[in-house]
């Protein structure tokens, strides 16, 4: 089954989604955005590298910002930068790299989003891509990808997944934990506010219990 370019979703949607649903939600079903440092940090270093020029070495050549889009996953986005290694006569292989501005997370959410990367570049380019790279800001260094069975099932996965939660046009109840506070959008999720249970009747309950 092939998506329509009306049904496509930003790629990002499965970085957003893999780190928490609820921001993914924010984000792409009720557009709400705001920047802390860690987010402008990011920004920047995303736009820096979009604006620079391609590059071409003797066996490499460097592209930026290229537009990527895969109507078997339904998804649409931009590669921060694609590297095309010269193999042989006439053939380049690319390599997609990302830029991000922290450092390596226990989950997966970096890595399905290269992979979605990758895999969109195969559709368009009908090449085969083993691998890629993370640029981690804060480590100085690459972290270097497979693109495996596994992590290729969990990226069509996560892209399903993310397109129901899109299209349900509900947005999940909030789960506190400790990543919240990394979060730019942790004023408008208020998690530890809403992801109280039974707030009103604790309330009530202190209420009368102040006022014998």
């Amino acid at each position: 089954m092939n998506y329509t370019e009306e049904d496509l979703i930003m790629l990002s949607a499965l970085q957003h989604y893999v780190f928490c649903e609820r921001q993914c939600a924010l984000i792409h079903i009720e557009q709400l955005w705001n920047e802390n440092r860690m987010t402008a940090e990011g920004r920047i270093m995303h736009e820096r590298v979009h604006e620079q020029n391609r590059e071409s070495r003797r066996d490499v050549r460097i592209e930026y910002g290229l537009p990527l889009r895969s109507l078997r996953l339904g998804l649409i986005g931009k590669a921060d930068v694609v590297e095309f290694h010269r193999v042989s006569k006439g053939f380049w292989q690319p390599f997609p790299v990302e830029y991000k501005r922290g450092k390596p997370k226990h989950d997966h959410c970096d890595l399905i989003q290269l992979c979605a990367q990758a895999m969109c570049l195969e559709e368009m380019l009908s090449v085969s891509i083993a691998a890629g790279a993370i640029f981690y800001g804060r480590t100085r260094r690459r972290l270097d990808v497979t693109f495996d069975e596994s992590l290729r099932k969990e990226t069509e996965d996560a892209a399903e997944r993310a397109r129901q939660l899109i299209n349900s046009g509900k947005t999940p109840p909030p789960v506190y934990e400790k990543r919240c506070e990394s979060c730019s959008l942790i004023a408008e999720c208020i998690p530890k506010t809403i992801g109280e249970k039974s707030p009103v009747k604790r309330y009530l309950v202190r209420m009368m219990r102040d006022s014998v």
